[in-house]
């Protein structure tokens, strides 16, 4: 969905007669075109950027990486709350009555209802429906739907003070097994940040200050992988 695209700007400056009036020699670049594209991100911590700022938000990186590219998002809304399980987002679509006109649907939800052990069978019935509402608010189109993997906390200090933190690493696996497989059932696009999550003991800067979620520079590495 990106595509290379080359900006240039050309200064032609002319000789004036004097007196002239002083001109900026920078003057500020002309706004973005507006093409009312929207894009809404469904999720929860690692959607609204726990314990990162706004800018460093993996939703706000990827609508900026995609204007370099030259494709102009003029709208983003984040339907995400930190400690939200699939129920809870369940919930919210319900109640936030959103359009069906979204150009992009992103979706990464799971992480919540692993540490809480609720039941996979039921991570699954609600990963479905939630599939069917992110295609539902891409106006029925699932090439505009795309899906993250969950990212494994046992490859942070707070998840090293668990007791077991390869008991992590495997439920954090088995969830991802079950949203893999539906996202491809649907051929949606589905994109593993996991292992980039898997480096935050050895580069502690992919680790936010709460110790627990993903660092602006963590969420810069996810939005590369992007394409």
């Amino acid at each position: 969905m990106l595509r290379n695209f080359l900006l240039l700007l050309v200064i032609i400056a002319g000789c004036q007669p004097e007196p002239s009036p002083v001109i900026p020699s920078d003057p500020p670049p002309p706004p973005p075109p507006a093409s009312g594209l929207k894009y809404l991100a469904l999720g929860d911590s690692y959607t609204i950027g726990q314990s990162v700022s706004e800018e460093e938000r993996f939703p706000v990186q990827l609508i900026v990486k995609l204007r370099d590219n030259g494709i102009f998002f003029d709208s983003l809304r984040i339907l995400a709350v930190t400690g939200w399980t699939t129920a809870n987002l369940k919930n919210g679509l319900a109640s936030a009555q959103l359009g069906n006109d979204y150009d992009m649907v992103s979706l990464l939800i799971g992480v919540n209802n692993q540490y809480q052990g609720r039941p996979i069978s039921e991570y699954e019935q609600h990963f479905d429906d939630l599939l069917d509402s992110a295609i539902v608010h891409a106006g029925g189109d699932p090439e505009r739907v795309f899906v993250l993997s969950i990212p494994d906390y046992a490859y942070t200090p707070f998840g090293q003070n668990n007791s077991n933190p390869a008991q992590i690493s495997a439920g954090i696996d088995a969830f991802n097994a079950v949203n893999k497989t539906l996202t491809d059932a649907r051929g949606i696009r589905y994109y593993d940040i996991t292992p980039i999550s898997r480096l935050g003991l050895e580069q502690p800067e992919l680790v936010a200050g709460d110790k627990l979620h993903p660092s602006g520079e963590q969420y810069r590495r996810w939005v590369e992988l992007i394409e």
